[in-house]
């Protein structure tokens, strides 16, 4: 009988996507978005977040919408199938720091995981909203 021993490998930038077992960052996309300020801007985020899978998030950055919807061209084992015409975003993401890393949650300010709770936000936020 053959022994087996783990063999530890160095996690890098250049095979972190490897080890990756989600491919987290291909199934959603973000688009920056002014920031909300007066009722008719939160109220205007109401509705993009009553259509499904967009969600709502404030982090050091700014505010994002946040739509969560798996890319196309994803295969089965998590790679990507059209890796070397892939588009520039892309080839532009590092993994530096990623999902892999720790869940991107971690580092929002604000999260609004639909209109419901959005909605209960406003009412907070604005005493006589609603009325």
């Amino acid at each position: 009988m053959v022994s087996r021993i783990p063999v530890k490998v160095e996690i890098t930038t250049e095979n972190k996507c490897g080890f990756c077992t989600n491919s987290k960052c291909c199934t959603y996309i973000t688009q920056k978005i002014n920031g909300p300020r007066s009722r008719d801007d939160f109220d205007h985020l109401l509705w993009q977040l009553s259509h499904e899978n967009v969600q709502a998030y404030k982090d050091e950055d700014g505010w994002f919408l946040l739509v969560n919807n798996a890319c196309k061209h994803v295969q089965k084992d998590g790679r990507c199938g059209i890796y070397f015409t892939r588009p520039q975003v892309c080839r532009e993401h590092s993994n530096d720091y990623c999902e892999y890393d720790a869940p991107a949650e971690d580092s929002f300010d604000l999260f609004f995981d639909g209109y419901e709770s959005l909605l209960k936000y406003c009412r907070k936020r604005f005493k006589n909203w609603g009325k």
